[in-house]
């Protein structure tokens, strides 16, 4: 019996009323050929888009980053650095390895994921797998994650991408017959308010008390944007567990050296003077908002406006004013959310000291 090419009694059937030659095999095959070309091009597309995601974002930030670290030194004026600090240099280098090392991170992560997902959907029928392909191939790809560095833990971005996980999982909670109702609170008006505030009551009092126990990379950032010295953290810490001031002294050359002059009373029963100086509660606060929202611009603008020319490259093109003016808006709201976060909180901060009283 001959295996080779098949005869034309093979490839073809004959219609039972003009007994005219029909083929079946052809447009199987091609149709099977643009299956396999639709899964490469989903794979490939994935991987690409997410190096590019992650490296702009890592990248960046980087970029802005060492920008604000060059204009930091010559407005300080000093070209020396201090012991145990990075050179421009070094910086740079350690930006690059980062900006590469997310790139792969995210490219590996996207396209491991939808090669697992097209192979899985491939064997077992799109169908047949639909309910759990997906939740494989995202535990296949998550030790992707060691390419932005085998010996450096990443506990925050981790917990990050749980916490999106927990949402997704939710929202699926919510429309879920069996679990409808275990995540009915989850649909509560201003659900999402509260538990905001249970996070911050959390975040707040580990920046003011418990520093050691929030990450490096968190605690600068609290740091940055919360807006205070060292020292005077220090001595709302002495006030709010109930010590002796240890730093008084420092507080008051602190504030000297950015022209205040102010004397500490060691009996205080209210640290509006080791918050604000001189400033009223309501001078200090709104004085404060306009400081912190300048602060918070370089954080959003590389968040909006990378991913504007990265992922909405094309569209960009086709309507610049519309997706840079949500770029724009996304940018100014972010900074406001964060500027007035952190005023309020040294408002509610220093009413609460003044209700006991």
């Amino acid at each position: 019996m001959d295996y080779g090419d098949p005869t034309p009694e093979d490839s073809f059937s004959r219609c039972p009323k003009c007994r005219a030659a029909v083929s079946y095999s052809e447009p199987s095959d091609r149709r099977s050929e643009e299956e396999l070309r639709r899964a490469i091009r989903r794979c490939t597309e994935a991987a690409g888009k997410g190096f590019a995601i992650g490296a702009g974002l890592k990248g960046g930030l980087a970029l802005f980053s060492i920008l604000a670290r060059l204009k930091s030194r010559r407005t300080s004026g000093s070209l020396t650095r201090k012991v145990g600090s990075l050179s421009n240099s070094e910086a740079i280098v350690i930006a690059v390895k980062e900006t590469l090392r997310y790139g792969l991170f995210l490219g590996v992560f996207a396209g491991t994921f939808a090669s697992v997902d097209e192979l899985i959907a491939t064997i077992g029928g799109r169908k047949r797998t639909a309910g759990w392909r997906s939740m494989l191939a995202g535990a296949i790809a998550g030790p992707s994650m060691l390419l932005t560095g085998p010996k450096t833990q990443h506990a925050s971005l981790a917990i990050y991408i749980f916490m999106r996980a927990a949402v997704l999982a939710a929202r699926c909670g919510i429309k879920s017959k069996r679990l409808g109702k275990i995540c009915k609170p989850l649909t509560w008006k201003h659900g999402d308010t509260f538990l905001m505030c249970l996070s911050s009551s959390q975040i707040l009092s580990a920046y003011i008390l418990k520093q050691d126990s929030l990450p490096s990379s968190y605690k600068s950032f609290l740091n940055k944007h919360g807006g205070k010295d060292l020292v005077i953290l220090q001595g709302i810490k002495d006030i709010a567990s109930g010590m002796p001031f240890t730093n008084l002294l420092e507080v008051e050359k602190y504030y000297k050296s950015v022209g205040v002059d102010i004397k500490l009373d060691p009996n205080m029963k209210v640290p509006c003077s080791i918050v604000h100086g001189n400033q009223s509660c309501t001078g200090h606060v709104l004085s404060f908002l306009f400081q912190a929202y300048g602060r918070a611009l370089p954080v959003y603008v590389p968040v909006y406006l990378i991913p504007a020319l990265i992922v909405h490259r094309q569209g960009l093109l086709k309507r610049p004013y519309t997706i840079l003016g949500k770029s724009l808006l996304g940018t100014a709201r972010s900074s406001l959310f964060l500027s007035a976060y952190c005023a309020s909180a040294w408002l509610v901060f220093i009413s609460l000291w003044s209700f006991q009283l």
